[in-house]
Parts: C-alpha cells; sequence; structure tokens
C-alpha cells in the first residue's frame, strides 16, 4: 500500500523526492516549510500528522535586491523554528525557480532578481541545517497529490497557470524532477516560434500565451484598454466580442499545450493551480477541447481544479523537507 502523509517521511532519492514509511524514524517530527513568491514569503509548521500549526507571511520585495530577500528568509526559518521550541524538524522550501545543477545558483525565476544567485549555498551557510529545495511547481503538485484533488491518484499533473506558467509531476508519492531538475517546465514549451519573445531566450513559449500576464496583455493590445484576467473572462461571458475572441484562442492553445504534455506523460488526473484555476471554463470547454485534441481514440483523465487553494506551495515545502 502507498505510504501516506500521516506515516512517511519523503527523502531525495537521485531525481525524486521518494515518500517511504519513516520505520526507522518513528519519533514524531515536526514539519517546517518555506515558500518563497514573487510577492510574499510564507512559512507553515505542521505537526507529525501534517496538520498546521501555525502559518506566517511576510513581502518578498524582490525589488530590494538579493540579500535582503536573503535575510527575510532567515527571519522567516527563525520565528517558524522558534514555534517547535526545539523540536526536531525537517525543512523544506520551495522557489519561484530551480537550482542548477552545474553552477548551484537559482535559475527560471520569473522573478528575474533573484537569478544567478547561489540561494541553495547562502542559506545552507547560514542556517547551518540540512534542509531540501524545489521549485513551487513541485510543491504544488506534492501538496495536491498527497492532500488535494490528486490524492488517490498515481500520477498527477499538476499545471499552474498564473502570473508565470509551470507544472510538477508527482508518480506514486514521488515528485520527478528529472536529472536537471527541470522536468515540469511547461511553461518554456515552444508552441509557436514566431511568436513573442520570452525572458527565457525563446519565443512562442506556453508562457506566454497561458499566463494571466500574458491574457491581460492580449486583450490590452487588442483593445487598447486594461483589464485583469477576472474582468476578461467575466466580459467574456456577457459576449463582449473581443474579450470572447481571446477566451476562444486561450481555451484552444490550453487545451493544444496541455495535449501535448499528455502526450509523453499520460497522467491519471490533472490538477490546475494558480489564479487562473478560478477560470470555470478550463475545466468545462478547455477539457472538451482537450479530449479532442489527445492523440487517442477516448480520453478520460479528469481535469480538476485544485482544493488546497494557496497553500499548496508551502503545504508541498513542508513535505519534501528532510
Amino acid at each position: 500500500m502507498r505510504a501516506t502523509a500521516s506515516n512517511a517521511r519523503i527523502k531525495w532519492m537521485g531525481g525524486i523526492f521518494r515518500m517511504d514509511a519513516d520505520k526507522e524514524n518513528s519519533k514524531e517530527r515536526f514539519h517546517i516549510g518555506i515558500d518563497l513568491g514573487g510577492t510574499k514569503i510564507e512559512g507553515i509548521v505542521l505537526d507529525h500528522q501534517y496538520r498546521e500549526c501555525r502559518r506566517i507571511r511576510m513581502e518578498t520585495r524582490a525589488s530590494d535586491g538579493y540579500l535582503p530577500v536573503l535575510q527575510r528568509i532567515i527571519e522567516m526559518h527563525s520565528q517558524l523554528a522558534a514555534v517547535v521550541l526545539g523540536e526536531e524538524a525537517t525543512l523544506g522550501i520551495c522557489t519561484p525557480g530551480s537550482i542548477s545543477k552545474t553552477t548551484g545558483l537559482l535559475k527560471n525565476c520569473n522573478a528575474t532578481e533573484l537569478n544567478g544567485h547561489p540561494l541553495q549555498a547562502d542559506l545552507r551557510q547560514r542556517l547551518g541545517r540540512p534542509f531540501a529545495m524545489e521549485n513551487d511547481a513541485n510543491c504544488f503538485a506534492m501538496a495536491e497529490a498527497l492532500q488535494g484533488a490528486g490524492s488517490g491518484h498515481g500520477c498527477v499533473l499538476g499545471l499552474v497557470l498564473g502570473t508565470g506558467v509551470g507544472a510538477g509531476i508527482v508518480v506514486d508519492g514521488r515528485v520527478w524532477s528529472g536529472r536537471h531538475g527541470i522536468a515540469g517546465e511547461w511553461g518554456h514549451m515552444s508552441i509557436d516560434p514566431g511568436g513573442p519573445a520570452c525572458y527565457c531566450g525563446r519565443q512562442g513559449c506556453v508562457e506566454r500565451y497561458l499566463s494571466g500576464t500574458a491574457l491581460e496583455a492580449s486583450y490590452r493590445q487588442s483593445t487598447g484598454q486594461s483589464a485583469d484576467v477576472a474582468r476578461v473572462v467575466e466580459m467574456a461571458r456577457h459576449g463582449d466580442g473581443a474579450a470572447v475572441e481571446l477566451l476562444d484562442r486561450f481555451l484552444s492553445q490550453f487545451a493544444g499545450a496541455v495535449a501535448n504534455v499528455v502526450a509523453v506523460l499520460d497522467p491519471d488526473v490533472i490538477v490546475i493551480g494558480g489564479g487562473l484555476a478560478s477560470m470555470d471554463e478550463l475545466y468545462e470547454e478547455g477539457a472538451l477541447r482537450l479530449q479532442r485534441m489527445v492523440f487517442n481514440d477516448d480520453f478520460h483523465t479528469p481535469v480538476l481544479r485544485n482544493r488546497l487553494g494557496n497553500s499548496a506551495g508551502v503545504i508541498g515545502a513542508a513535505m519534501v523537507g528532510v
């Protein structure tokens, strides 16, 4: 029987985080998770049954520069460690990018001020304790696979549609991050080589079409007016011509991009997170279009809204901790 969050621990095994029954370490431990986001840093303390004990938030203020952000993470850890009063606790840190296995530097962050810095090494030196570090999409997928909408499924594909676009893959309770730590970087698959330039250096990346930022930019370019994603979707529902056209295109691009991933991974369930996860159209028309585009005569994989909301990242960070 697959280990569950209540009787298991997670350890690094090459390219994966593995959930194993904690037979050797039966002592009850706390689990500290820190989620470094582009706008906020969130921390959580979970008990040995993964129940929340404490949650703390502070602004990231990435524009202040790398060192002030580093100091805020250290301060966050200090506050969380004080909650457990010296008891044994694991630590996992969720980042908006990943650590290069070649240089040890943070890369692929859409909060670009953090790229190119030795975050993992600096934290290791300053914290003086072991910890695991994973990107936000992987932490989201782990949390949803074990405690959220993907619970009970073998292969969970967690898609994050927000300011940026990413994905995490969990197979039988294991986060698959790949040999280079880039498994799930779905947002930087090019679906149009002649499309708009992306900060990653390519053109026509999925992120340039399916992020909230991209949808808002498309509406502004089409109409000369500004509107956030929620407003664009609401106008489309009420028949606004420009918004209807943009939403229709968005759903087709969503279906086509996800179909590419399905052709490689063939997951048991697809769970959507991020700011755009509230769009009902993704689970209705978007799922129908996906079904038509998949390279098979039928398609029964459910496309589900996440259950843990904005908490998934920090909960997942606590779950991958060491």
